[in-house]
């Protein structure tokens, strides 16, 4: 018997501080990662960026919009001080080109308002496609440690209700911003210029508004920060509720869930009073501010008039103008009400855009050398490696292994034994806290992701198969196969029969996770697809435990016809997959404690020994 791998445990890396771990635990907890200030502004921009040339003309288009539309009182003071005293004497001229003026005005507002309409929400829709790929994308990105802490549910909130919230404030909110700002500009410079006084206190007026919206702003921005977080907490009970709804039937724990999802249902109904009370206190605010400007300007203005100092018309234009300019305050409420939930929604995503992941690309990747033909296999070297979670739990203390290529190795040992995270080390699902995995003496560290792929399958105690065909699933593994090339990867694992008997044959669509098969029926799938990948490194994470005792005799005869040459690792829980193995490893605690053949290790007297005589006594 060759002797156990070396498990001295050596000292590691620092950690992280408990006390930042545990806050980002927490972070994640409260769906609030951390992100660096200015991060949603920078995302924003960099949104919008490619599209500066199309953002610049449809502000163009609301510019040229708002002054067709504010020439209209401008015409009404003209009308009443000189257009209607020249008709009194005759001259119609002046009162037609008011009446011809002000309908061109009214078209050109209206066919400018249509084309920026068109032109903004062209601009929106990209932003949004851009943003929804970047989420996707960078989800898929990121490492299995993260979608470990961070569930689908939130994934499923950054995606929708979030990108939602900002269809809502491009698409309505910044026209009405821009649209109330470029008011706000307008009528200020036309009521300064018709007359200082009525100007100046319009202008005046803006100070109390300002510190309103202020006020609004940081007290709403709380609020909707929680709503967005109780959003997130009822799609994330919801999703996890229907993907689990097997073990909820069978443990009918309909009654408890439903109690959860009131509670969660509940905070989000309270968070949503929250947000419509600080809009109602913002209306009444701004409409007090509002009428009692309005209400000052046409008293002043009714006493210049009467004593001769302002002409009618002056006053009409602007009473005209400060209706204008007050109307839009509650729709400017109803854009800061998108604005907040907006940013709320934003910074979420910046936040989960600012997440890195923890196993990353090489900076200068390298290549794996060439596959000899006679040994597709590749060696695998495990050198000083040593493995801890990020909160600082050690799985695996340090230890020395080396794999021959082509070399059949079965994992063994009772559950927690650190056998899987020995295969997610081997697949760089993780990196290792210390040490490298080696690949043909190259770090995996060094392997850009396709390269590594291509070397490296795993197939999973859970055997996922994505809504399609059978035969797209099992193209999965080498996208550019043949049909026959796909049928020739089921035959050899044993799938081919029972796929020609499903209705459609190869053409059957397996629906959601694979319902429409059984669960051996998927992991036959899963097999198939993972040796029409032909790596030269297959690891089997428990592989076979879904597979009944006739089914996984099948898939052993073809694995050792498949496995001929290649370097293997099978994660074992049934001692009857060991008997393809070329050596067995038995893990406790995280080391190796026992390392030889089959034969060897049953021979003896050691652990391995123990558990295939306990097998044996449970086949009789």
């Amino acid at each position: 018997m060759t002797a156990p791998a070396t498990t001295t445990t050596a000292p590691g890396k620092e950690h992280q501080p408990a006390d930042e771990t545990a806050r980002q635990d927490d972070a994640f907890d409260r769906d609030v990662l951390p992100t660096a200030p200015g991060a949603t502004a920078a995302l924003l921009r960099s949104l919008l960026a490619p599209m500066k040339a199309r953002v610049a003309f449809t502000t163009l288009l609301l510019l040229l919009q708002q002054a067709a539309m504010q020439a209209g009182p401008l015409l009404v003071a003209y009308a009443i001080d000189s257009a209607v005293p020249a008709f009194r004497d005759h001259d119609n001229g002046p009162l037609v080109a008011v009446g011809v003026g002000y309908l061109v005005c009214a078209l050109a507002s209206g066919s400018l308002q249509s084309a920026f309409v068109v032109a903004a929400a062209r601009v929106n829709q990209d932003v949004l496609l851009d943003l929804r790929g970047r989420i996707f994308r960078h989800a898929q990105a990121l490492s299995v440690d993260f979608h470990e802490r961070y569930t689908s549910g939130r994934l499923i909130s950054r995606s929708t209700t979030d990108v939602e919230s900002l269809r809502e404030l491009l698409n309505e909110g910044l026209q009405e911003l821009v649209g109330v700002v470029l008011s706000f500009a307008y009528i200020s410079a036309l009521l300064l210029w018709l007359d200082l006084g009525l100007g100046a206190v319009a202008v005046a007026s803006f100070v109390p508004l300002y510190l309103l919206i202020r006020i609004y702003r940081r007290r709403a921005g709380r609020v909707y920060r929680a709503r967005s977080t109780a959003i997130a907490a009822v799609i994330v009970k919801f999703v996890e509720t229907m993907n689990g709804i097997r073990p909820v039937r069978a443990f009918r724990r309909e009654a408890v869930n439903d109690t959860d999802f009131g509670v969660l249902n509940t905070r989000h109904e309270r968070t949503n009073g929250d947000a419509l009370l600080e809009m109602a206190r913002y209306v009444v605010g701004s409409r007090l501010v509002a009428n009692t400007a309005v209400a000052v300007i046409v008293l002043w203005g009714a006493h210049r008039v009467a004593d001769g100092s302002l002409e009618l018309g002056v006053l009409a234009a602007a009473v005209l103008y400060l209706r204008r300019l007050y109307d839009p305050i509650d729709r400017l409420g109803m854009f800061l009400n998108s604005y907040q939930s907006a940013a709320a929604s934003l910074e979420k995503i910046a936040g989960l855009l600012a997440q890195t992941p923890s196993v990353a690309e090489p900076a200068a990747p390298k290549e794996l050398p060439p596959l000899e033909s006679e040994h597709p296999g590749r060696e695998v070297v495990f050198d000083g490696v040593r493995f801890a979670y990020r909160t600082g739990g050690e799985v695996l203390p340090r230890f020395d292994l080396t794999l021959a290529a082509g070399q059949t190795v079965a994992v063994v040992g009772s559950t927690g034994a650190g056998k899987s995270t020995l295969a997610k080390l081997l697949a760089r699902f993780y990196d290792p806290s210390d040490g490298r995995v080696l690949l043909d003496g190259v770090d995996l560290r060094d392997l850009a992701v396709p390269e590594l792929r291509r070397g490296v399958v795993m197939v999973t105690q859970e055997a996922f198969l994505f809504s399609g065909t059978v035969a797209e699933n099992i193209a999965i593994g080498r996208p550019d196969a043949t049909r026959e090339e796909i049928e020739e990867a089921a035959k050899a694992i044993g799938a081919h029969d029972f796929v020609t008997a499903l209705p459609d044959g190869y053409d059957t669509d397996v629906r959601k996770r694979g319902g429409r098969i059984s669960a051996g029926q998927r992991q036959l799938v899963a097999f198939a697809r993972a040796l029409l990948a032909d790596p030269a490194v297959l690891i089997l994470d428990e592989a076979t435990s879904s597979l009944d005792v006739p089914g996984e005799r099948a898939v052993q005869r073809a694995m050792a016809t498949v496995l001929k040459g290649r370097t293997a690792v099978v994660i074992a829980h049934r001692l009857s997959t060991v008997e393809i193995a070329d050596r067995v490893l038995v893990m406790e605690h995280g080391r190796i404690v026992e390392d030889g053949s089959p034969d060897e290790l049953v021979a003896g007297t050691g652990r391995f020994a123990d558990l295939h005589r306990a097998w044996r006594d449970s086949l009789a």
